[in-house]
């Protein structure tokens, strides 16, 4: 090796060798990953690729796919718009003939059937908001129930057991 300064060449291995502080510090403190970063060479990326041609024919036939949200969001969206209405959810026409029958059903067992049932709308008002506020107590109830047993997914048993917790009377019969 030759002092100065100068780079010489090491006999056994061929590599440069140099005398330099500055470099031999440089190399001590630095860790190196042991790659080089890449020279960037525009001709070399394009040699051998055949670039293809779309014909205007294929482009006209293909087809929009719709539009997906992601799941979940609208499921999301739909909760958000519920809590903050205030309307009823089941739609009053179905709900009240569920109630004449019902109603029809407990009048036949007793055995009258000449008896005829009017309801008044605000009556059949009232029962709806009554069931459909008992309902969705119960699901907040069985989704917590779901939530205890470390499940996103309602189940019946779900439903069961947050009935049997609120010690409705009639819990076991129904379900």
């Amino acid at each position: 090796m030759k002092k100065g300064g100068k780079k010489s060449l090491d006999s056994n291995t061929g590599r440069r060798e140099s005398s330099d502080r500055a470099d031999t510090s440089r190399s001590i403190g630095m860790k190196s990953s042991g790659k080089s970063p890449r020279k960037s060479n525009p001709q070399s990326n394009t040699v051998g690729i055949k670039k293809k041609k779309i014909s205007e024919s294929s482009q006209s036939t293909k087809v929009k796919k719709p539009h997906r949200y992601r799941p979940g969001t609208v499921a999301l969206r739909e909760i958000r718009h519920y809590q903050k209405s205030t309307d009823l959810l089941l739609r009053r026409l179905p709900f009240a003939r569920l109630v004449r029958e019902i109603a029809l059903e407990f009048v036949t067992m007793t055995g009258d059937d000449s008896v005829g049932l009017r309801w008044q709308s605000s009556a059949l008002l009232a029962l709806q908001e009554a069931a459909e506020a008992y309902l969705v107590h119960l699901f907040e109830d069985t989704n917590l129930c779901a939530i205890h047993a470390k499940r996103v997914t309602i189940m019946q048993r779900d439903m069961q057991l947050a009935r049997r917790i609120r010690g409705t009377p009639w819990a076991s019969e129904v379900l």
